[in-house]
């Protein structure tokens, strides 16, 4: 190969690597706004916007340089690999401490969407010199970058969800992105400034390089404590577990006999009154002397241990989504579901709930019980939605009973209402009631079956002695005061998830 083919094919490698860099910064920036904040289609599309928008502003800017293409290049891969592999630690503290993430995001898309844009001019006028490429047709010579820049952004598209992400995690994945990018300007520089700038000055570029590396590695080699230490500022309690998936960031806190849940920081029970919650879900549903139990959700194992105490049930399916909350309900959360889900009458599916109700020869329960987190994002939207209803209905004997856990009638009326509207719109009589949880407040739920006349929330005859649930208490359950009374709402679809809008705007 001769040496302007070496120059070529150094510098299109340059592309691949920057390319794949850029969009890794750019997906880790979203998968850690989806963190902290829910990641709504509104966050996400202007991210995604800002960022395009960004590429064509470095694209302008750089013209200026063009002159010196060779030491902008490389300033511009030692720019993005620190901008670049600080953001998501820099996005992470400042939502810990001061929660003003948003400005942060902002900065940290324009910055990285300006160094990538200003990349492809600069390595067009390099491609251009007879030094690497020699007068060559301008056509094909965009064809290679064009080429080589979309290869790059798949490869890193695949190596992020696969391989930085599940192993590495976001703050440390985004850091070692950056390692890779500094070393990939090293190496250009080497190969490149050494004919176009002095010894001095191709050591000193080299120096600030190697600089920006250890920086880098030192946050690789501490984000250990760096997350540690911002993760408990969001925390009231101590935290004794931790876990994040390619689902969601799992905490658990404890201070004394008070253990908590959180998913994505929302808190999902609290041990001091999480029992008034699961009565209330659980017995409702048991009212026609159901035999066998499908828990969509639930992966808590709270559920499956209230329905074990109920004499004649035999069969329980418990379907959940993420794996690390099963091994933390058998673990860490084994005293407060009391060992439930290694029950042998207990069969765990981990399964996403509406794929595995669509497949075919779901087997019918006599109860479903629908205990999944909040609708805050358009992936959980989707089990809040008509169609979803509609699916369960599949798994439903008929005359069996379905519980959902439907939200707050006070703090989100709309989002409450709508899940009852849903349901409906599924073919479903329903009966919406409401109790006190202290750590909650006022919490709801929707209490649905296949006929013409909503049921009557009734206890089981031989429910075993409760702490909080009687007849009593459900019968005055299904009274609504003027406050959080009936609305009447549209119901949320898949096509339309008007529900995950409701719960981001709360209180309405």
């Amino acid at each position: 190969m001769t040496p302007a083919k070496w120059w070529r094919a150094l510098l299109l490698a340059a592309v691949a690597a920057c390319a794949a860099c850029g969009i890794v910064y750019e997906l880790a920036l979203l998968t850690l706004s989806a963190s902290l904040d829910g990641g709504g289609i509104v966050a996400t599309s202007l991210i995604v916007a800002g960022y395009i928008a960004a590429l064509g502003a470095g694209a302008v800017l750089v013209k200026p340089l063009l002159a010196h293409a060779a030491i902008t290049f490389v300033a511009v891969e030692a720019l993005l690999g620190i901008v670049g592999g600080l953001s998501t630690a820099a996005l992470y503290v400042v939502f810990a401490f001061v929660d003003g993430s948003t400005w942060v995001l902002a900065v940290s898309t324009a910055l990285i969407g300006g160094l990538v844009g200003a990349e492809v001019p600069l390595l067009m006028t390099l491609l251009q010199r007879g030094r690497t490429a020699g007068p060559t047709d301008a056509g094909r010579t965009l064809a290679d970058l064009n080429a080589a820049d979309y290869l790059g952004a798949l490869l890193g598209g695949l190596v992020w969800p696969f391989l930085l992400l599940p192993q590495l995690g976001m703050i440390r994945g985004a850091a070692a992105t950056g390692i890779i990018n500094l070393a990939a300007a090293a190496v250009v520089s080497v190969f490149l400034l050494r004919r176009t700038v002095s010894a001095r000055q191709l050591a000193t570029t080299l120096c600030a390089l190697a600089m920006a590396l250890g920086l880098l590695a030192t946050l690789l080699a501490g984000s250990a404590d760096i997350e540690t230490t911002s993760r408990q500022r969001l925390y009231a309690d101590p935290i004794i577990a931790y876990r994040h998936t390619p689902y969601q960031e799992i905490v658990v806190t404890r201070r004394g006999g008070d253990t908590r849940l959180y998913l994505d920081g929302g808190l999902q029970f609290s041990t001091r009154d999480e029992y008034r919650y699961t009565e209330s879900l659980v017995y409702p549903a048991l009212g026609n002397g159901a035999r066998s139990v499908l828990i969509l959700g639930g992966g808590d194992g709270l559920a499956a241990r209230e329905l074990l105490r109920q004499p004649g049930i035999e069969k329980i399916v418990q379907v959940e989504l993420d794996p690390a909350v099963v091994e933390l309900a058998r673990s860490t959360l084994r005293d407060a579901n009391a060992g439930a889900l290694d029950n042998p009458r207990v069969q765990v599916v981990i399964d996403d709930a509406m794929g595995w109700l669509r497949r075919p020869g779901v087997p019918r329960f006599d109860a479903v019980i629908v205990d999944l987190p909040d609708p805050d994002t358009p992936v959980l939207g989707r089990l809040y939605s008509t169609e979803f209803y509609a699916l369960a209905e599949h798994a439903l004997s008929p005359g069996g009973l379905m519980v959902v856990q439907a939200g707050s009638p006070f703090s989100t009326p709309v989002a409450f209402w709508r899940t009852v509207s849903t349901i409906r719109s599924a073919g479903y009589a329903v009966t919406p009631y409401h109790v006190h949880v202290p750590t909650f407040g006022d919490w709801g739920f929707a209490l649905a079956r296949r006929a013409s006349t909503a049921p009557i929330p009734r206890m089981p005859a031989d429910a075993p002695p409760l702490r909080f649930l009687n007849a009593s208490v459900l019968g005055a359950a299904t009274v609504f005061s003027e406050d959080v009374g009936p609305r009447a709402v549209e119901p949320s679809t898949l096509d339309n998830p008007r529900i995950v809008g409701d719960m981001r705007r709360g209180y309405d």
